[in-house]
């Protein structure tokens, strides 16, 4: 009974060896995290902080007195639920390293015989890991690891990349506004003036018909215009993943945003470099092929049992006994060829999809890189259209009504032809833009001159905690 005792003491001291993990409840009440985003903003405390961390320098006045694509990213980064899921993967990427560093326990049994003063047998095992399998499974591990950063680093792309297109949207369609509502201030003064020289006699009603009809078309289009302007701030709130009430009232601010990259300077070559090595799911990709070429060794050494070393101790009727056992898989009926045969094909399987992702890039960028240098001719063109009406026709017009050789009629309509040209520019210059938001996102990184993102991998693992 006494050895019964010194056994069973010995395993409670083992089992007390490592320290416990407790399980801590964290429930999740969905009226309350509904209400925590409902009154998010952007003078979050974290906020600053964090854009700190990742701006490398301390924020003067805060919040900000004009939000740039950079702090608008920044401020995506911490609120877009997106980002959280993300990092969440990453983290639990991070812990697979943990489970695949760590060695099997050793295991023991006791059986007591009847009686059991007279009978008892206490047996340790330890299991002995072979052909390195230990260190295959935290390479994989790791791999995949890397592959989750990469995820992040991907997800915060798409993520500024959605704010990027929700910015450029709204800063168009304000200027859409602004050359909407001189559009219609113009047509209101033809139309005052018209309906004066109907009274006179010197104009015909159809006439000023034509002109109130485009007057009225031209105040629909500023209401339509306005109406755009607040559905462009609730899309880039949604972008960043704060409600709209949140960036009410901010003043947005883009001094670039007309000073857009020449075709010249993006060579083909450059751009097909960066996609093939620039690209977030590329690197990912093969960040997966490293993992699966370490999960193809570790089934090839899964070939080779591991061993169980069992040393014992017997006690029977006053003698004792001490036993060494030796316990091994024996591999008679297979060689684990089946888990093999699946991480080779899992392995061609991951080869295939870099070369995919490789291939898909290089056609992107080229395709992207056509629509742009198209859409900045394009661009170019009428920019010289609107220059020409601006900058000549219209001095030229606002003589002429001074020396009498025109009247105000003939200067309207020109402004009202400017007003048109400028238009057409914008709508040109916009379909710059997003031309050159896809060619960004073809091989992830910005072209703009002087335009850099935000890290794509934070410093902060984890953003810090909203304030309540």
């Amino acid at each position: 009974m006494k050895q019964f005792a010194l056994a069973l003491a010995a395993v409670i001291a083992l089992t007390a060896c490592a320290p416990a993990v407790h399980y801590h409840p964290k429930p999740i009440m969905p009226a309350a995290t509904a209400e925590r985003l409902e009154r998010r903003t952007l003078n979050d405390t974290g906020l600053r902080q964090f854009m700190q961390e990742n701006l490398g320098h301390k924020i003067g006045t805060w919040p900000p007195q004009a939000w740039n694509l950079k702090d608008l990213t920044l401020a995506a980064y911490y609120f877009n639920p997106q980002m959280q899921v993300a990092r969440a993967q990453a983290e639990a990427a991070q812990a697979a390293i943990i489970t695949a560093g760590e060695r099997p326990n050793p295991t023991i049994s006791l059986r007591p015989g009847i009686p059991s003063p007279w009978v008892l047998d206490f047996n340790f095992n330890i299991p002995i890991q072979t052909a390195g399998r230990r260190g295959y499974k935290i390479k994989q591990a790791t791999a995949l690891s890397q592959a989750a950063r990469f995820n992040i680093a991907a997800t915060a792309w798409k993520v500024r990349s959605g704010v990027r297109s929700a910015l450029v949207k709204y800063l168009f369609d304000q200027e859409q506004a602004q050359l909407t509502h001189a559009d219609e201030r113009l047509w209101d003064q033809q139309v005052r003036g018209l309906r004066v020289r109907l009274v006179a006699g010197d104009t015909s009603r159809p006439t000023v018909a034509a002109a109130e009809t485009s007057l009225l078309d031209a105040r629909l289009a500023g209401r339509t215009a306005d109406g755009l302007i607040l559905q462009d701030r609730a899309a880039l709130a949604a972008a960043i993943g704060v409600p709209q009430s949140a960036i009410d009232g901010i003043r947005l601010s883009w001094p670039e945003f007309n000073d857009l990259p020449t075709a010249a300077s993006l060579s083909p070559q450059k751009i097909q470099r960066e996609a093939v090595l620039n690209r977030l799911d590329v690197r990912q990709a093969l960040a997966e092929y490293t993992a699966a070429q370490a999960a193809l060794q570790l089934e090839i050494a899964r070939q080779h049992p591991n061993i169980q070393l069992g040393p014992g101790y017997a006690y029977e009727e006053g003698n004792n006994y001490f036993i060494t056992g030796l316990g091994i898989v024996l591999p008679v009926f297979n060689r684990n060829q089946g888990p093999i045969a699946q991480a080779e094909a899992a392995r061609k399987l991951a080869a295939a999809r870099l070369m995919q992702l490789q291939a898909n890039a290089i056609a992107q960028s080229q395709a992207a890189l056509a629509r742009y240098q198209s859409a900045i001719g394009e661009w170019q063109d009428a920019r010289k259209s609107a220059h020409q009406i601006r900058r000549i026709l219209l001095p030229l017009s606002k003589q002429s009504v001074t020396v009498g050789e025109t009247d105000w009629l003939a200067l309207n309509g020109v402004e009202l032809q400017g007003i048109a040209a400028a238009g057409v520019a914008l709508q040109s210059m916009g379909q710059a833009q997003q031309a050159l938001g896809q060619l960004e996102d073809a091989v992830q990184r910005p072209l703009a001159p002087g335009e850099a993102a935000p890290r794509a991998i934070p410093n902060s693992k984890t953003p810090q905690k909203e304030a309540q």
